[in-house]
């Protein structure tokens, strides 16, 4: 079945393109896509299109909470139904702000990739690293969506389970049924792999993709699969490219100097969410994990009644504050790191975890209050690397998507449950409502988008 792509869900920008293929001179005040500096243009759309990733998973995660009823009273009905798990997010009418917004940059991917191989006024290599780019992007967001809006993968199901509708060029008319998960997946290892030989060692700014950006998703793809040789073997490549870490004791009393992205040492490919919230309210149980000794604590976190608008009086996560520049979800070496060390510990490796868990470490506390774990057993050392990913990646959204795939790992996600404006919610493992609904509106306009189980 074939079906008119939605114009608000691709954000098609026929005003680029359209003429070109319909007369012969083009349009006043219309700029044709032509040159190969068009299509790196686009690209460089990075603040307002290409960088641009999600934003509902953060507050689904269990590590977002409060129970002040001014916080919960001030949010929209999106953010309230994220995170009391709601079986819809959305209205009948309405759009999802995450999905048609990601839609739409693949769409403008979707052009480059389609068209700058017959750009004209560029070199080969220019038109091929262009061209790698937008597989990059393409590959982050076909791998963002397909961990919100389908199941968790799981080998034995993978090739079943629905996944997310996959565009690969910049047709109008194209079918939206969704591809199986393993599918997916599939396409995002191939638009990776495919781009690796023509990408930059490193990026001239680090919202465009060098190999370690390459490496980097690939890292995250193989864990997501637990296939943990390989997300090994991509995170190691990643840091053999960059590995350098923020020394937190540097900002204890002031952030004015505190690096933003392009200077930013940790950063291997700026993303940042959709919107950015003030702050997000964190759970006591996180609050108590990171303990007032770290710096990440002392640095990125305050009381609530201390973040304008002091609505709620536990403590909120507020880095995107001090770097004004979004909140960043990209990949990145802490994460690198981590992603390494969990898959030494599940090789039976304990002491190179811990290894790269003390090496983070020593740069978010003091000298004075450090201490290196000790090595014990891989099972343990597991444990601390989960715990580690909570501290370090908190408040973006990272931990909705370790809920989701730790649950083949006995022990580490549990019922979880809130109170929100009067109701008590729960969220089982193994919950439909760690999926994502798809939007009615899309059922509506493309009905061969198969809605997830509520």
């Amino acid at each position: 079945m074939k079906q008119l792509l939605y114009i608000s869900l691709a954000g098609l920008v026929l005003g680029t393109t359209a003429c070109r293929k319909f007369v012969e001179i083009p349009a006043e005040n219309v700029r044709e896509l032509k040159y190969t500096k068009d299509y790196v243009a686009l690209l460089n759309n990075s603040s307002q299109l290409i960088e641009k990733a999600y934003y509902y998973p953060v507050w689904a995660s269990d590590e977002v909470w409060t129970d002040d009823i001014r916080w919960q009273n001030a949010q929209n009905i999106v953010i309230g139904n994220a995170y009391s798990w709601a079986p819809k997010l959305y209205g009948f009418t309405e759009e999802d702000r995450d999905w048609m917004n990601m839609y739409k940059t693949m769409f403008t991917l979707n052009t480059i990739i389609t068209e700058v191989m017959s750009s004209i006024g560029g070199t080969e290599t220019q038109q091929k690293n262009a061209y790698a780019q937008a597989q990059v992007h393409r590959a982050f967001l076909y791998y963002t969506l397909v961990n919100i809006y389908a199941k968790q993968y799981d080998p034995s199901t993978a090739a079943t389970d629905p996944g997310v509708p996959v565009l690969l060029d910049n047709k109008l008319f194209t079918s939206l049924k969704r591809k199986p998960v393993a599918d997916v997946y599939d396409q995002v290892v191939k638009d990776l792999q495919e781009a690796l030989p023509f990408l930059p060692e490193q990026p001239d700014f680090v919202t465009n993709a060098g190999k370690g950006a390459a490496f980097a998703i690939l890292a995250r793809v193989y864990l997501n699969k637990r296939e943990f040789p390989d997300a090994r073997r991509f995170a190691d490549s990643a840091l053999k490219l960059k590995s350098s870490l923020i020394d937190l004791n540097a900002y204890i009393t002031s952030t004015t100097n505190f690096p933003r992205k392009n200077n930013d040492p940790e950063t291997i490919l700026s993303k940042v969410t959709d919107q950015t919230p003030v702050s997000v309210p964190l759970s006591n149980d996180l609050v108590t994990l990171l303990g007032t000794k770290d710096l990440r604590y002392q640095v990125y976190t305050k009381n609530g009644v201390d973040i304008p608008p002091a609505n709620y009086a536990n403590r909120g996560y507020m880095k995107q504050r001090i770097i004004s520049e979004g909140m960043y979800v990209g990949p990145c070496v802490p994460e690198m790191m981590l992603i390494k060390a969990e898959c030494e510990a599940r090789g039976n490796n304990a002491a190179a975890a811990i290894d790269l868990l003390n090496t983070l470490r020593k740069k978010r506390f003091t000298p004075a209050d450090y201490a290196d774990l000790p090595v014990t057993n891989s099972a343990d050392a597991l444990k601390l690397v989960i715990d580690e990913r909570r501290r370090e990646l908190m408040g973006r959204g990272f931990r909705w998507f370790d809920q989701r795939r730790l649950q083949k790992d006995q022990g580490f996600i549990t019922t979880v449950t809130r109170a929100f404006k009067g109701t008590t919610f729960t969220l089982d493992p193994g919950s439909n409502r760690y999926v994502f609904a798809i939007a009615d509106k899309y059922i509506q306009l493309n009905p061969e988008i198969e809605q997830n189980p509520r």
